[in-house]
């Protein structure tokens, strides 16, 4: 019969533990890239929505204002400089044809309106819109209204005449045919040749106000993140930039409609 061999098989102590500690590094490494990546998606995606909520506002804001159009006999377009404590809220309020008649004896022109007020349920601030697709007596007011955005910090308007820019443009409380003793601003009548809006949104579409990280203290209890900041630019291709000072007649300059300083026309 062949010999047998003899010997002592497996791994010996030092082998064990210099295979444990290997193991170990790459189950802590593993976990440190599996928690990071985890993370990153919880960080991202808020953001994510945020950014996909701002271009919809940015759209429809600029859609509506492509087409904008006289908004009654006495005045073109309206927007105010407004503000809640210390956020800008700027108001906006013009007509536009960009509408899609949704009932028998509605056209393509609606009365609309920007504005910010509290979110529905909560004490947070958003965007919203009033439609009117009828010709109301009041302009700035009746109508739908419907919220396009939460999470709202701040509503910038500027308007430029094709030289500056201006905070405000129109005034609600003067008619068209107010005779001015002097040659009025190029900002009291007709329309911008284009509005740059700037939207403020909260970084975190799920944080409350005041509210900070999980643990409230890295970054100091009530201390906000910055907001986000989006912006565009949008040229008025329907509006006749002129059509507002050629309607300037002579009157004993009594005001007409209400202030427009309004909430967006609540029903």
């Amino acid at each position: 019969m062949p010999p047998q061999k003899t010997g002592n098989g497996g791994f010996t102590l030092i082998e064990l533990t210099i295979s444990a500690a290997i193991a170990s590094i790459v189950l802590v490494a593993s976990y440190l890239c599996l928690s990071a990546g985890v993370a990153s998606q919880k960080l991202i995606e808020p953001r994510t929505e945020i950014l996909q909520n701002a271009r919809v506002a940015l759209a429809m804001m600029s859609a509506d204002l492509r087409s904008a159009c006289s908004l009654s006999p006495d005045f073109d377009f309206v927007g105010e400089q407004r503000t809640i404590g210390e956020m800008e809220a700027d108001n906006l309020d013009f007509a536009t044809h960009y509408y899609t008649p949704a009932r028998p004896g509605e056209g393509d022109y609606c009365q609309v309106s920007y504005f910010v007020d509290k979110s529905r349920g909560s004490e947070r601030f958003s965007l919203w819109r009033r439609r009117n697709p009828h010709i109301a007596p009041d302009p700035l007011s009746g109508g739908k209204r419907e919220e396009i955005v939460r999470g709202l910090r701040g509503l910038t308007l500027e308007y430029f005449d094709g030289l500056d820019w201006y905070e405000t443009w129109g005034d609600a409380s003067i008619k068209k045919k107010v005779k001015y003793t002097t040659a009025p601003a190029p900002n009291l009548s007709g329309f911008p040749e284009a509005v740059r809006i700037t939207l403020l949104l909260d970084s975190d579409s799920e944080k409350t106000p005041g509210k900070n990280t999980e643990n409230g203290a890295e970054n100091g209890i009530g201390k906000k993140e910055p907001p986000l900041a989006f912006q565009t630019v949008v040229r008025l291709e329907l509006a006749d930039v002129s059509a507002g000072g050629s309607d300037t007649g002579s009157d004993d300059g009594s005001n007409g409609a209400q202030s427009g300083q309004n909430a967006g026309g609540m029903n």
